[in-house]
């Protein structure tokens, strides 16, 4: 089609390969796009692994990946190659998603070359510029050079009102409840090695965020052993992350308990699975906040704030901190008070309904002018 308009989808991340399949698939079906997605290589094995699970191609990989990057190595070359991509073959719109450096730079990248950005996820906030860090300061800064901001809740489309930004502002839902559904419903599995699920009440757990790293991230272990000092029918899984600030205190703090399994990431349709097998999440991620309660899981996460205060609101997760007596005592409630576990279990998932992707289609349709 000669009058197809051309959209490009950055992403860098697996958070944000995850969230942004579901778009990328709505707009690949629509004739009236001309798609293109982007890799920064900010991850890399564990991108590769959602596209394959999605069935998705990158047209383009900037592979910026080096050894021990800092944020500004990141932010610099993913906007140095954006800027090279974009001024050869200018796209209509740009797609980016949430709070990662990759999205931030791309923003930035599109911003200098005057096109318009569509911000996935947008609306989010703690209000602490410096937590989570670096991702509250990104969120912020997308927000102000964005044309399009596609709010996962009434919540964040209240923020992005309250911070008098510019742009359009649209309640899509989030787009990550579309992706977990569509893997949900394959009944993934989730095969551990010495991991009998049908045993242990099984602890999923996932600890990465920068401002967890060091001394709470120590705080926290302790926690994990004092959960499984207390209640010896309980197993902890913890799929370590790569970065070896964060795998190596794990390692030599957990790694020689009996009832505790690391191991390396897992893929996303493993990752479903095991939210769906778990009995609740302790974790300090943003997507698993949303995620583990559409399979109604309680969620209780390791951080002092969080992005997603729908979720508190709405009673399916609980911010427990990172101190090893909180988060222990917030375990033990919930492994010893079936009122208590039922309640967070059952609470409604604010984060959408599985269709916040062909919403978004149809705003850029009106939006391009296609519709």
């Amino acid at each position: 089609m000669t009058n197809q308009k051309r959209v490009y989808i950055i992403l860098g991340t697996r958070p944000e390969a995850i969230k942004l399949a579901p778009v990328i698939q709505v707009f690949q079906k629509s004739l009236e796009f001309e798609l293109q997605v982007i890799l920064t290589g900010q991850h890399r094995e564990m991108v590769e692994q959602v596209m394959q699970l999605f069935d998705l191609k990158a047209d383009y990989d900037l592979e910026i990946m080096q050894p021990q990057q800092s944020l500004s190595d990141v932010t610099c070359r993913s906007l140095r190659g954006l800027e090279a991509l974009f001024q050869k073959s200018k796209p209509d719109l740009v797609i980016v998603q949430g709070d990662t450096t990759t999205a931030f730079g791309a923003a930035l990248a599109a911003f200098y070359q005057k096109i318009p950005v569509g911000h996935v996820e947008a609306g989010l906030r703690t209000d602490d510029l410096f937590n989570p860090y670096p991702e509250e300061a990104n969120r912020r800064l997308i927000s102000q050079i964005t044309q399009l901001h596609f709010a996962p809740t009434t919540l964040a489309v209240e923020n992005l009102q309250r911070s008098g930004v510019l742009g359009e502002i649209h309640l899509t839902g989030n787009t990550v409840i579309d992706a977990l559904l569509n893997v949900a419903a394959t009944q993934p599995a989730c095969d551990i090695p010495g991991l009998n699920w049908d045993e242990y009440r099984t602890l999923l757990v996932t600890v990465h965020r920068r401002e967890n790293w060091g001394e709470p991230l120590q705080a926290i272990a302790l926690g994990f052993l004092q959960i499984l000092d207390k209640f010896p029918d309980t197993a902890l899984l913890l799929p370590l992350h790569r970065n070896p600030t964060v795998r190596e205190p794990l390692q030599a703090l957990l790694g020689e308990h009996p009832r505790i399994f690391l191991t390396e990431p897992l893929d996303y349709a493993e990752l479903v699975g095991a939210i769906g097998r778990s009995h609740f999440l302790l974790t300090d991620s943003g997507g698993l906040q949303e995620e583990a309660p559409s399979l109604g899981k309680p969620v209780l996460v390791l951080r002092e704030t969080t992005e997603r205060p729908e979720a508190v609101a709405a009673g399916t997760a609980k911010l427990v901190g990172t101190t090893s007596e909180n988060i222990a005592a917030s375990a033990a409630e919930l492994l010893s008070n079936p009122k208590a576990y039922e309640a967070m279990a059952n609470a409604i998932n604010p984060f959408g309904d599985g269709h916040a992707a062909e919403r978004i289609l149809q705003i850029v349709k009106n939006y391009l002018g296609l519709s």
